[in-house]
């Protein structure tokens, strides 16, 4: 994991973030057990309560399950319907970008186009 102190997000947000995109990903799988809060926070240099919190939101929304005296695991069966929630975000987003574009004269071959560059860009990168 990567942690920035100067970062926009608080920490616990970008760690939070990194774990549900490694569940998302499969880089973690269902029923796997994740580090404990106290490793965690000593593996990344941050607080215990820092982690803490990011284990129970990540509980609240249904990516882990905490079993006393055992740890956290990955949940298991609903990663589909994370999955599932996370493609309606990004429909949202396309929907709202074409509208956009739309209202701005923006063609579908030209809206097209500026996709194809920045997976261009993106692959570049890579």
């Amino acid at each position: 994991m990567i942690i920035s102190n100067v970062s926009d997000p608080p920490i616990y947000q970008q760690i939070k973030g990194q774990i549900k995109d490694a569940i998302l990903r499969g880089e973690l799988s269902e029923g796997e057990l994740l580090p404990s809060i106290r490793a965690l926070a000593n593996d990344l240099h941050v607080s215990v309560l820092t982690t803490r919190r990011v284990y129970d939101e990540l509980e609240a929304e249904g990516f882990v399950t905490t079993r006393a005296g055992k740890g956290s695991y990955v949940s298991q069966g609903n990663l589909e319907l994370l999955r599932e929630s996370k493609r309606h975000m990004v429909e949202v987003k396309l929907t709202e970008a074409w509208q956009l574009a739309r209202s701005l004269g923006i063609r579908r071959s030209e809206m097209y186009r500026m996709m194809d560059l920045l997976f261009e860009e993106e692959e570049g990168e890579a």
